[in-house]
């Protein structure tokens, strides 16, 4: 089918990795549960564009230059550790706010309103995406497996393995956005729950970017 090889092995990997919790999804079911539906779309339409460019870099050749080249891979990589690091002392920092001022319903709303005229979700979104060269050569690892050497249009295959991965994508995230959403009405009730949630998304993304620091080419 159009040079894709072994299809229903790679729809039955896209499943289990796509999954795969990771900063995109954690950020995305974040801001769904804290700004609701419509953000929570705009922040996945950050992770289905920057989706879509790692997907054409890796089509083009530019995982492999990463690969060999470990000065431009460590530039990449330690750029988006800082930024995933910058993004979790953020969420700690408003956990910690929750805390104090979990009692007092006044402080707790003039709290959320500050954040929320700052934030971007589709651009946030996307560089989260962007900054991540494991992701590129992940694509390119996984995605060459069912591509047909033979085939005298590769870029038409990848274009078919990249519009099933955005599908399962969209499909992923929505129920996240939905998920978050209902989180949403305990957080407000709860507002200990709301800061504990919230410390837990913090120390997550810090855990990618220490993941992400360790990673090799």
């Amino acid at each position: 089918m159009l040079g894709v090889i072994d299809l229903p092995t790679y729809l039955a990997g896209l499943v289990l990795i796509v999954l795969l919790p990771g900063p995109n999804s954690l950020y995305v079911l974040s801001v769904a549960a804290r700004k609701g539906i419509r953000t929570g779309y705009t922040a996945a339409a950050g992770v289905w564009c920057g989706d879509t460019v790692l997907m054409t870099l890796s089509a083009a050749g530019v995982a492999s230059l990463l690969q060999a080249n470990a000065v431009l891979f460590g530039i990449v990589k330690y750029a988006g550790a800082g930024y995933l690091t910058w993004l979790a002392f953020g969420m700690l920092r408003a956990a910690w706010g929750m805390w104090r001022t979990r009692h007092e319903r006044a402080e707790e709303n003039e709290a959320a309103a500050a954040p929320a005229a700052e934030e971007r979700p589709f651009r946030r979104a996307l560089v989260i995406s962007l900054f991540n060269p494991k992701a590129i050569l992940f694509f390119v690892a996984f995605f060459v497996q069912f591509v047909d050497p033979g085939y005298a249009y590769p870029a038409l295959s990848f274009v078919v393995l990249g519009a099933f991965a955005q599908l399962a994508s969209f499909l992923y995230l929505t129920a996240l956005i939905f998920s978050g959403t209902r989180l949403a009405a305990a957080f407000r009730r709860r507002k200990r729950l709301s800061a504990g949630a919230t410390t837990a998304a913090g120390a997550l993304f810090l855990g990618f970017a220490v993941k992400l620091t360790l990673a090799s080419a």
